[in-house]
């Protein structure tokens, strides 16, 4: 995923009480600690998916901010904060108090909010003084259905009409005719209230309206007003002219109240929902709280982050909050990977969900061809009209030979062979897709380029423009092959080869690992740097090394194509200060040209990268390094708000930097962050699965030194629930032992 082509101006978390998300379904809340939407550059607002559907909800009473006292805004669907006045408003019996005692904040602003199919808020006064309290609470509102794109910083060539803001007492309708033809409209359903035109203001206010309550608070009562926000699209009618927007834009002849969305559902729905959740997730319990801590945070985020498909009862989760909110190839399938063996469900979703987007044709506009996989799905005003790409772009070379793994991955958990059947027709179309539009020149290994006029320049993982640099920091040209990818296809056609056999389809089968094991050798002669005992970034163009050195090769270590020969040189290299700084590797190593710890691929470091470079470690037999990149990773998430991992942090060295970095727009929370946890845990655990021969394997469990007891309850191999404990005792030793079993299972550890 790459920032917008001009990265927003960024406001310190401070000033505004830090940035909190409330999420459910397509609907996300983005709002300051206070509970308000500014207009300010850090992307605030109400969204359904791609389309901000509330710019503006700042609240005011008696024309002053609030004090805020506490805020519980960033967990889940709901949030509440509790605010009290400013400090000069005080009791009048405080006047009686003895010079220099406190003052005595008398009345108490409570905040409860939800989103369900809309968001909902009801904000309850209390007066705790002795005398009765005349007050006027205010909420300035305004809807400008910007774009994401928009709002990330893309230069929209044009926009549509802003209709009349239609108001009444108890009703305001935002509405915005896009170039698609399509009307967004903004409904605010509100207790009774007087609307004040926003021109018409002489504070000038934030808002294209403003909502005015005025209340009487008697002593010790307390006042309780509600509003709540629902969206709607339809077709334009025609022939409406254009018509910006102006200072004024309010119709006094009321708003409409037919085929207006309803209210939103209440809390107590969404909450069934996370407990279903939870409910269907294996539970992990240890002695360590962080670690404990990390992965619950992971699991409500990935809740968290759960999309509606375009099909009835489906779902995906989305890439990240907030700029990625959508369905994005790689972030899912990287995703469902790093989470499967305890919550199995996201692989399938993730499988099905893709599929139905695969590629059936050639679009050089979308850089899409037959049997690819999609990069990212957008559906808001931008992508409709074409002005962008995405509906949906294709841009990726990595995502088609990651589904196959992950299918793959999922049978082994779940022993589904009927997925596999259904899903065979969409695997075939990818491996066709990587023999014959993958590989670019029939070399062997598969490359990408763009076509698409605004499509990506880099199409891996590592997808910024300035990513891929040789030796001397010069970028490289395309087609480029890359390292992981070629490890990603080696490990695709193996696994793909042990389901063919499962099929029957032998001579697909023989045909796969053929090939598999020609492309590791011919990987390991074009892609190696004898001088620098380190596997190169790439191929260019002209088939050169691009040496640039960066984590790479650590997954490489995970598909299994590097030889145990060169295995223990490429976990020393990550392992190096240039690379690990401290809070974990680099994706580009310090002292090269371009290396800069804040930038996006050349140097900051990502939990998800770090997770898979640490399986990799796991996989070739060095458990010290994955135990120091695992501990790492959560001493990381221990200095992060609500142990939330990012998508990503500055490299800055840990020497210079007693705590992680925070990188300025990094989405959190972000799918493969919240689920590296989860996946670092089955590394240490080595935990394998063949449902379909009812076995589980421990590969080497081992707890690292701060860790000394885990019991994981119904982990799920196919149909069968199993609690086991590990423990680790005489310093290094792990054990591992079955509480309980719902049926016959083989269990293997391997040691």
């Amino acid at each position: 995923m790459t920032l917008p082509p001009s990265s927003p101006t960024i406001v310190p978390a401070t000033d505004l009480g830090g940035v909190a998300v409330l999420k459910h379904g397509n609907l996300y809340l983005l709002s300051d600690g206070f509970g308000d939407i500014h207009p300010d550059t850090r992307g605030l607002g109400l969204y359904d998916l791609d389309t901000r559907i509330l710019s503006c909800s700042v609240m005011r009473i008696n024309g002053e901010r609030p004090t805020l006292l506490r805020a519980h805004t960033g967990a889940t669907h709901a949030g509440s904060i509790q605010l009290t006045a400013p400090e000069r408003w005080r009791d009048p019996s405080s006047k009686q108090q003895p010079s220099g005692a406190p003052s005595q904040r008398v009345i108490s602003i409570a905040r409860e909010r939800w989103i369900s199919d809309g968001l909902a808020e009801r904000i309850r006064i209390t007066n705790f003084s002795s005398t009765a309290q005349e007050l006027v609470l205010e909420l300035d509102l305004d809807a400008d259905c910007a774009d994401i794109f928009e709002i990330r910083g893309y230069p929209r060539t044009g926009r549509g009409t802003y209709h009349p803001i239609e108001a009444s007492e108890r009703q305001i309708v935002f509405a915005y005719e896009g170039r698609d033809g399509l009307v967004r409209r903004t409904i605010v359903r509100c207790s009774p209230a007087e609307i004040v035109d926003g021109s018409h203001r002489e504070d000038g206010g934030e808002g294209a309206v403003r909502l005015r309550w005025r209340l009487d608070v008697g002593p010790g009562d307390s006042t309780d007003l509600d509003w709540h926000v629902t969206t709607d699209l339809r077709p334009a009618p025609g022939g409406h002219q254009h018509r910006e927007r102006t200072p004024s834009r309010l119709a006094r002849a009321g708003a409409r109240d037919a085929a207006s969305p309803g209210h939103p559902r209440p809390a107590e729905v969404a909450e069934a929902e996370y407990r279903e959740w939870h409910d269907r997730t294996a539970r992990i319990r240890s002695d360590g709280e962080l670690l404990d801590l990390a992965i619950g945070r992971g699991i409500a985020d990935l809740r968290l982050l759960q999309n509606d498909g375009p099909k009835p009862g489906e779902h995906y989760v989305a890439a990240g909050v907030p700029w990625f909110t959508t369905l994005f190839g790689r972030d899912t399938v990287i995703t469902a990977l790093q989470v499967v063996p305890f919550m199995p469900g996201v692989a399938v979703s993730a499988l099905r969900v893709l599929a139905d987007w695969q590629a059936t044709e050639d679009d050089p506009e979308r850089d899409m061809e037959p049997g690819k996989m999609l990069h990212e799905l957008r559906v808001g005003e931008l992508a409709r009209t074409g002005e962008l790409p995405h509906r949906p772009y294709y841009g990726s070379v990595d995502v088609t030979p990651l589904w196959l793994v992950l299918l793959e991955e999922t049978h082994r958990w779940t022993g589904d062979l009927e997925l596999v059947r259904q899903l065979w027709p969409n695997a075939l179309a990818a491996l066709e897709w990587i023999d014959r539009y993958g590989d670019l020149d029939g070399d062997g290994f598969v490359e990408y380029r763009r076509r698409a006029p605004h499509g990506l320049v880099n199409q891996g993982w590592k997808d910024s423009g300035d990513a891929i640099r040789h030796r001397d920091g010069s970028l490289a040209e395309a087609p480029i092959a890359l390292v992981e990818v070629q490890g990603y296809v080696y490990d695709a056609k193996l696994r793909m080869a042990s389901l063919a056999r499962r099929l029957g389809e032998t001579a697909l089968a023989d045909r796969l690992t053929a090939e598999a094991a020609t492309l590791r050798e011919r990987f390991n002669e074009a892609f190696w740097m004898e001088d620098l005992a380190f596997y190169a970034m790439g191929l260019d163009a002209g088939k050169r090394q691009i040496g640039g050195i960066g984590s790479n090769p650590g997954h490489c270590l995970w598909s299994g194509i590097v030889p145990p020969e060169r295995a223990g040189a490429v976990v020393d290299r990550l392992l190096e200060p240039s690379l690990d700084c401290g809070w974990g590797v680099r994706t580009y190593a310090a002292g090269q040209p371009g290396f800069n710890p804040v930038g996006y691929h050349t140097g900051t470091v990502w939990p998800h990268d770090n997770a898979i470079i640490a399986a990799g470690m796991k996989r070739v037999g060095r458990h010290d390094a994955a135990d120091r990149i695992a501990s790492r990773m959560f001493e990381a998430a221990q200095h992060s708000p609500d142990f939330r991992l990012p998508e990503l942090f500055c490299g800055f060295d840990r020497g210079v930097s007693t705590t992680p970095v925070p990188y300025p727009v990094a989405c959190s929370p972000q799918a493969w962050a919240a689920a590296t946890p989860l996946f670092l845990l089955q590394t240490m655990l080595g935990m394998r699965a063949e449902a379909a021969d009812g076995l589980l394997e421990l590969d080497r469990p081992h707890l690292p030194g701060w860790l000394g007891k885990v019991t994981v309850h119904d982990l799920r191999v196919g149909d069968i629930t199993v609690d086991l404990l590990f423990h680790r005792w005489r310093g290094t030793t792990t054990s591992a032992e079955v509480l309980r079993r719902s049926a016959p299972l083989e269990l293997v550890i391997r040691v």
